[in-house]
């Protein structure tokens, strides 16, 4: 009986390792995370059972009840695949739901995804770290957790990029902290709403602007000078090696 924490990716079902799309057509069940796409749920096996454990509004799963579930299900199953969007290990609560299943004595496998907080920015043409431009990326969540909201003035850093995950609610909050750090409120700021989906959409703008921008989630915030690159058009392209020789 093993419970395989699965990557989904952000959204394509292109994107899903080799090994994730085999464990979805092999599952005995599948539970899954609200932002899981219909084309990579078309991969399960049609015997296979699907529990939607997805936090919306007005209504989720709390992470007791889901880690209970799991247990349950990992005990009455031979294969349980535990689908996360994303990576399981990049703010998916993977840690979590593992420590929990092995304290149970239930076989935990792992399945890297690739996070959103690289291929939202990689799909909108901006490279989170570059040449002369960026030095590093920092990847943090957006999300206020009592006891532990980031203080986003720690995180101004002209020389960094920053990804922020989770960050629509609180972007006036983040954009102002920043600000107050230190950081320019020029700054370029570009935000990759369903990264990967056919519902994409790439929007750009100052820091100082970030709080007044009409967004939606999921997005990803990508805010530092690489921001205002677009390494998918050609004259993009050729302007980037331009300041970066």
């Amino acid at each position: 009986m093993t419970v395989y924490l699965v990557g989904a990716g952000p959204g394509d079902a292109d994107l899903l390792t080799v090994r994730a799309a085999r464990l979805l057509r092999q599952a005995h069940v599948v539970v899954h995370d609200r932002l899981i796409t219909k084309e990579i749920l078309d991969l399960v096996a049609p015997h296979a059972e699907l529990f939607d454990v997805g936090k919306r509004p007005g209504f989720s799963d709390t992470q007791e009840r889901i880690n209970d579930l799991l247990i349950t299900l990992g005990r009455r199953y031979g294969r349980v695949v535990r689908l996360k969007g994303g990576d399981p290990f990049v703010f998916g609560r993977g840690g979590e739901e593992a420590q929990v299943l092995a304290h149970y004595g239930i076989d935990v496998q792992v399945v890297a995804g690739i996070t959103s907080a690289f291929a939202g920015p990689l799909l909108a043409g901006i490279p989170v770290t570059h040449r002369g431009l960026s030095h590093g990326v920092t990847v943090v969540t957006g999300s206020a957790v009592p006891g532990a909201t980031v203080d986003f003035r720690r995180l101004a850093n002209a020389d960094l990029t920053l990804v922020v995950l989770m960050g629509i609610r609180r972007r006036r909050t983040i954009a102002r902290e920043l600000i107050e750090g230190g950081l320019d409120p020029t700054t370029p700021v570009a935000v990759v709403e369903r990264a990967s989906t056919d519902q994409q959409r790439v929007l750009r703008c100052d820091l100082a602007q970030l709080g007044e921008m009409n967004v939606s989630s999921p997005a990803v915030l990508v805010i530092g000078v690489v921001a205002a690159l677009d390494l998918g058009r050609v004259g993009a392209l050729a302007a980037s090696y331009a300041m970066s020789s």
